[in-house]
């Protein structure tokens, strides 16, 4: 126990086989630096130095969940730092591990940590499964494209829309390669029936796993939604009231329009890059229409400048408060309703279901009920 009573900020460096542990007064005050190797015991003996419920924070790195279980089973309170959020360390003249760790628990200390949440173990297991079934068909996938490839090397093409169903398999088999071209298609269809059959061994898995699930049963109402991508958002969802509305969700999904604003330079665009993979082009694809680029700049030459003096035809009631032409036709207003629109319907449709999961993911693959939310929007420098 450390001579020190009251209480303490403890701030984790944590890396593959070491980690370093700095403790701080409520004032700021260091009071050790310790490196320690990885292992459960270890840690546990240093955060009993820090007295009864310390607040201890360690990055959302490589390997975190047993550091975590181990903090919580001693009756820490632990939280879990963002890496985009304390990215700003790598910008620092001297960086070192001890420095990173004293770094995390000063924003830990002054309530300026960009924490990220703490999933409990049946959501990690969960996404374990879901992630891990992820990388067999991303496998699988890299295999299909190798026999596409060895096929396009020796100007054969097979006449079957999917060259690896039953029909595309049969003639497949039939086409006559020669040597070494043969011998890697036959390795590369064995690779593929082995990852085809471990896909639907964790299919099944996954599927017991959330065989009592509610949300799962009742998220799969929504239109373009089955058990795959379901299974999907559940998981990596985890706690839907964790987010206090479904705008929160689409912001934490990375769909949001992006805004940054400085001075008189206003930029505006679609989603970061860094978006969840599972909702960034995986399964969803993007409008082309992006929010118009606004920027009170004005002087000669000046892209503003010169749009301000080019005249605009009006604006159709029918177009898009985003559209980037400046008007809409009455041809283009007559077109029917695009294809994406009935999943406003099914939002509505469960939008009564007792579960908060469906509203919010309707919301999240809705691309209508996103734009209405202004909140959501970008806003100027009026409003």
């Amino acid at each position: 126990m450390s001579e020190y009573e009251g209480h303490q900020y403890v701030g984790v460096d944590l890396h593959r086989r070491r980690s370093v542990i700095v403790r701080q007064r409520e004032d700021g005050i260091q009071l050790s630096a310790v490196c320690i190797l990885n292992d459960p015991v270890a840690l546990g003996l240093q955060i009993e130095q820090a007295g009864c419920h310390p607040d201890v924070v360690l990055e959302a790195t490589y390997g975190w969940y047993w550091a975590a279980d181990v903090l919580q089973a001693a009756g820490a309170r632990v939280h879990l730092a963002h890496p985009l959020g304390v990215k700003g360390f790598a910008y620092r003249r001297v960086k070192n591990d001890v420095r990173d760790a004293a770094d995390l628990a000063d924003l830990l200390r002054r309530g300026r940590l960009p924490e990220a949440w703490i999933a409990p173990p049946p959501v990690r297991e969960l996404r374990e499964l879901v992630r891990y079934r992820a990388k067999l068909v991303a496998l699988r996938s890299g295999l299909k494209s190798q026999v596409h490839a060895v096929l396009a090397k020796v100007g054969i093409l097979v006449a079957a829309s999917d060259l690896f169903g039953i029909d595309g398999r049969a003639r497949l088999e039939k086409t006559a390669l020669a040597g070494p071209y043969a011998q890697r298609v036959t390795s590369l269809l064995k690779l593929i029936d082995e990852l085809d059959t471990e896909e639907a061994l964790f299919n099944t898995r996954i599927a017991e796993r959330l065989q009592g699930h509610a949300g799962y049963r009742a998220i799969q109402q929504l239109p373009g939604i089955g058990t795959i991508l379901a299974a999907i958002l559940v998981a990596e969802i985890g706690d839907i009231h964790r987010f206090a509305s479904p705008d929160r969700l689409c912001s934490w999904a990375g769909l949001t329009p992006r805004h940054y604003e400085s001075d008189t330079v206003v930029r505006r665009g679609t989603s970061p890059s860094r978006a969840a993979s599972w909702c960034a082009g995986r399964w969803w694809r993007r409008s082309s229409a992006r929010p118009p680029s606004r920027s009170p700049r004005t002087g000669p030459g000046s892209k503003p400048a010169a749009a301000e003096t080019s005249p605009r035809s009006p604006r159709h009631a029918s177009c898009s408060r985003w559209s980037t032409t400046g008007c809409g036709t009455e041809k283009s207003a007559s077109w029917p309703a695009r294809p994406h629109e009935h999943i406003g319907r099914g939002r509505r449709a469960v939008g009564q279901l007792s579960d908060p999961l469906h509203g919010a993911v309707a919301v999240l693959i809705d691309p209508a009920c996103r734009m209405s939310h202004r909140s959501m929007g970008p806003r100027t420098a009026k409003e």
